[in-house]
């Protein structure tokens, strides 16, 4: 029987991304104010300065931070250039996290950079973790599938940050959930894949 190529504890960091980003952005809201707004508002308006309780937002996305490097320190069957790209959106949610957005509603330059690096690496790194004959979802058809689908959900979102049409929220949270929810995908499958060792090669 071939050896499953991602250790037990990534399906664990894969896991726990999605459950703490929804689970995070869901009691963070919870304890706002009635005038937030998750369909207009961002999940980084839960983790500013003057928000209620922020800190259940920002250790949130440091864990999710956490749960992607490891995940991608998992990813053995995934081409290294994929891996490096999913931790690096990870190590830029921690700086999400590290710089928030200042309590008057104003902009941060930091945060910006923070989050555009860590939305465009974690749309991308499924394109560039491609294996030809790679398990289950890291074969080219799927892996570049999912980077366009991401990267249209990431299009959205800025379309709407630009635009200003009251879905910001809504694109935000499409776009990030999708992107926490794909590495458990790829792990699972690559566990699940009876030629996972040949993701190797």
């Amino acid at each position: 029987m071939s050896p499953r190529p991602v250790p037990w504890w990534g399906v664990l960091s894969a896991a726990g991304a999605p459950v703490l980003l929804v689970g995070g952005w869901t009691v963070a809201a919870a304890r706002q104010p009635a005038r937030y707004d998750p369909l207009v508002d961002t999940i980084s308006a839960l983790a500013a300065h003057g928000a209620t309780d922020r800190w259940v937002m920002t250790t949130a996305l440091q864990g999710v931070a956490v749960c992607h490097v490891l995940t991608a320190l998992a990813l053995r069957p995934g081409r290294l250039g994929g891996r490096v790209v999913l931790a690096v959106g990870g190590l830029a949610t921690l700086g999400v996290a590290a710089v928030p957005l200042p309590g008057d509603g104003s902009g941060s330059a930091g945060h910006a950079a923070a989050a555009g690096t860590a939305f465009v690496a974690l749309s991308l790194w499924p394109a560039l973790a491609v294996r030809r004959h790679g398990p289950g979802l890291l074969r080219p058809l799927p892996s570049m599938g999912a980077a366009a689908a991401l990267l249209g959900l990431l299009a959205w979102f800025a379309l709407e940050l630009a635009s200003d049409r009251g879905r910001v929220g809504l694109a935000e949270r499409c776009a990030a959930g999708a992107q926490a929810l794909w590495p458990l995908a790829v792990v699972l499958a690559a566990r699940r894949s009876r030629n996972g060792a040949g993701g190797h090669r």
